[in-house]
C-alpha cells in the first residue's frame, strides 16, 4: 500500500528538510557577508575571470552575464562560463571566489580531470534514470511487484552515484580556484583567503546536503523492497 509512512517522515523528510534549510541559511549568510566586502585587488568577478585567463595557463573561453544571484555555472557543452549579475559586476570577495570556482571547472575540463571523466561517464544514464526509477518504483508499489521495485531502485542508485561523484568534482574545483587566484597574484590578503574559503565551503555544503538526501532516499526505497519479501 502507498500512503503516509512515519518512517519516511522521521528518517528521510525531516532530516533532509532541516539539513537543506540549515545549509541554505549558511550559504546565504556567507554570501551576504562576503558580497559586501571588497576584495583587495578591487576587481569584479568578470575582471577576475579575465585576469585568470591572462595570468594562468587556462585557455581563454567566453564569459557571459546571466540574471540573478548565485546562478553562476560553467557550461561545458557550449564551452562558456556564465556569471550571475551580482558576481560579474561586484568587486567583492564573494565574486572573486565564485568566478574562480567556475574557472576551476574550466581547468578540470581543459586538463582532462579524471573526476570529470568519471562523472561524465554517467551523464547519459542519469538523463533518463529519474523518470524510469520513479515510474518503476511507483508501479512496483501499486502492483505489488517487488522485482519492478528493485529495477526502480537500481536506476535511482545511478543518480545517487552521480550525486556522490559530484562532491569531489566540486571540492576539486574550489581547490583549483584558490590555486588559480594565488598563481594570478589576486589573493593578496588574509581576509581574501578567509572569505573565499568561507564562500566556497558554504557552496560545497549544498552538494553534500544533496548527496545525503539522495542516500537517505535510496536507503528508504531499499527498506520498502525488503519489507515486501
Amino acid at each position: 500500500m502507498i500512503g503516509f509512512d512515519p518512517n519516511y517522515m522521521l528518517y528521510v523528510f525531516l532530516p533532509t528538510m532541516l539539513l537543506s534549510l540549515g545549509v541554505q541559511l549558511y550559504l546565504r549568510s556567507a554570501y551576504s557577508k562576503w558580497s559586501k566586502v571588497r576584495n583587495s585587488v578591487n576587481l569584479t568577478g568578470a575582471q577576475v575571470g579575465e585576469a585568470l585567463f591572462t595570468r594562468t595557463d587556462l585557455m581563454d573561453i567566453p564569459m557571459q552575464v546571466v540574471p540573478g544571484n548565485m546562478t553562476d555555472h560553467f557550461d561545458p557543452r557550449a564551452n562558456v562560463v556564465r556569471l550571475s549579475q551580482g558576481t560579474a559586476t561586484q568587486p567583492s570577495v564573494a565574486s572573486m571566489a565564485i568566478a574562480a570556482h567556475e574557472l576551476g571547472h574550466v581547468q578540470q575540463y581543459q586538463t582532462g580531470s579524471a573526476l570529470i571523466k568519471a562523472r561524465n561517464f554517467l551523464v547519459p544514464a542519469v538523463q533518463f534514470s529519474p523518470m524510469v526509477s520513479y515510474i518503476a518504483i511507483l508501479a512496483g508499489l501499486l502492483l505489488n511487484i517487488t522485482g519492478l521495485l528493485w529495477v526502480g531502485i537500481a536506476f535511482f542508485g545511478l543518480m545517487v552515484i552521480f550525486t556522490i561523484l559530484t562532491l569531489p568534482v566540486e571540492f576539486d574545483a574550489s581547490r583549483r580556484a584558490m590555486n588559480l587566484l594565488g598563481e594570478a597574484g589576486l589573493m593578496q590578503s588574509e581576509e581574501d583567503r578567509r572569505g573565499a574559503n568561507t564562500v566556497l565551503r558554504a557552496a560545497a555544503l549544498t552538494y553534500v546536503a544533496a548527496a545525503i538526501t539522495s542516500i537517505l532516499q535510496l536507503l528508504y526505497y531499499i527498506s520498502l523492497a525488503n519489507r515486501r519479501r
